[in-house]
């Protein structure tokens, strides 16, 4: 081998598309030999050039995918935001405590916007923990039907 080649040879990848095979030399078809052997070290640059940019094309769109992933993932926890709602427990005294609570319930759900099922649990434990528990009777039968008018009813309609 020439200075030239061995050079190139020793600086390659030595994988198999930057190789230089030679099934079998001659000792008569040494010159052709090298020749042949250049011109397919030019094709396994080729190739090798070939491959590396297929391999950083594979690692490009795994990259892409990961980013995507991520991206996809940050949206929909942001998404799935935790609401905060500030509510005020007032004593009062009350003639009709059923519509008093019923106007109480509708206006918590409408201006917070409170359509998710453990959100309206959330509501109603609220209103189980800040009441007596002789109004509790009265709680659940308005919270159900608050939420019959509010959700199902609108959903028929």
């Amino acid at each position: 081998m020439t200075k030239k080649l061995q050079k190139v040879s020793s600086s390659s990848c030595k994988a198999f598309c930057c190789g230089v095979c030679r099934l079998s030399v001659s000792s008569q078809e040494s010159e052709i030999s090298e020749k042949n052997s250049e011109k397919f070290h030019g094709i396994s640059r080729i190739a090798h050039a070939m491959v590396q940019e297929r391999l950083d094309q594979m690692i490009r769109e795994r990259e892409e995918e990961r980013k995507r992933e991520r991206t996809v993932g940050r949206s929909r926890r942001e998404n799935i935001a935790t609401k905060f709602v500030v509510m005020v427990a007032m004593e009062r005294t009350s003639f009709d405590p059923r519509e008093d609570f019923r106007e109480s319930m509708v206006e918590m759900i409408v201006s917070s916007k409170i359509h998710e099922a453990k959100d309206l649990r959330r509501l109603l434990n609220y209103y189980l923990e800040m009441n007596s528990e002789e109004s509790r009777g009265i709680i659940l039968e308005v919270f159900h039907e608050v939420c019959t008018d509010l959700f199902v009813y609108d959903n028929r309609h």
